[in-house]
């Protein structure tokens, strides 16, 4: 199971890529701080295949010098937002970071609203249901429902993030957006992930006819090779987040023809009904 985490790990270094080009490209705004976006960028470092690191691993994952590094972990370490060992002298995430996202969570009220539903859908396809936003090129998953298989633990909880290109959830995003910001978003992809672009553009140009044709969006083994998933946007919420979802499941427990038949439409249903009961642009 760690090898299958670790292949969608290596799937979101994109996003960690260009982020900090979004840094270096700060240089020359003096608006932006780029002290702390080096910060953030720290923090970033850590995920659950590296809960743990050392200056010199951050050094090396971040490009900054090893004083540098240092003069930053111990800040971070005296805000609560790392936490360190002094008997190794490597770093984790610290209680701060949660009590930052809190907050975010707490204010999107509709993930009250869809977790019946989507604990609903997930035992019926013995899958997952998750529900993401926007963040910068990827979808970040914001609350999510999965059947007791061990494997879906590993797929989906919150605060795991997919990238927009490759993903079901990132294509139904797509999908969703009015036409003059579909095509901002994607000349961002090209220009920022130029290789990115140059595998998943000419997809990504289809993604709206998809969805309006079929209600769905759906992938086939292109995020991982074990798991088809389908997804569909539900649109702005009263908040201001643009809302999405999707629903993963096992290539052999639906074959292509059955994604197409029960999963996209039994996702593409449970977010009608969403849509009907909520303030949804």
């Amino acid at each position: 199971m760690g090898a299958q985490h670790s292949a969608y790990e290596t799937d979101l270094e994109p996003a960690d890529q260009e982020y900090r080009r979004s840094v270096a490209s700060g240089a020359d705004d003096r608006q932006f701080a780029t002290t702390l976006a080096r910060g953030m960028d720290i923090l970033r470092c850590f995920t659950a295949v590296r809960p743990v690191m050392s200056n010199a691993e951050l050094a090396e994952q971040t490009g900054l010098s090893r004083p540098t590094i240092s003069r930053f972990t111990y800040t971070l370490s005296r805000l609560g937002y790392l936490r360190n060992d002094p008997a190794t002298g490597r770093y984790r995430l610290g209680p701060a970071v949660i009590s930052l996202g809190y907050p975010l969570l707490a204010s999107l009220s509709l993930r009250q609203t869809a977790r019946p539903l989507m604990n609903e859908l997930a035992r019926a396809t013995r899958g997952s249901v998750s529900m993401g936003i926007r963040d910068r090129l990827s979808i970040v998953y914001v609350e999510t429902s999965r059947a007791s298989a061990a494997w879906s633990a590993q797929l989906s909880d919150i605060g795991l993030r997919y990238p927009i290109a490759s993903t079901a959830i990132g294509h139904a995003y797509v999908a969703g957006c009015e036409p003059a910001s579909r095509e901002a978003l994607l000349n961002e992809i090209r220009v920022r992930t130029p290789d990115t672009w140059a595998r998943y553009g000419e997809r990504l140009r289809a993604v709206h006819e998809e969805y309006t044709g079929k209600g769905f969006c759906s992938s086939y083994g292109e995020q991982h090779p074990d798991y088809h998933a389908v997804g569909v946007p539900l649109g702005r919420a009263a908040d201001g987040e643009t809302i999405v979802f999707n629903c993963v499941a096992q290539i052999h427990l639906f074959t292509r023809d059955g994604v197409e038949t029960t999963l996209g439409p039994r996702l593409a249903d449970m977010v009608e009904q969403l849509r009907a009961g909520a303030s949804v642009a």
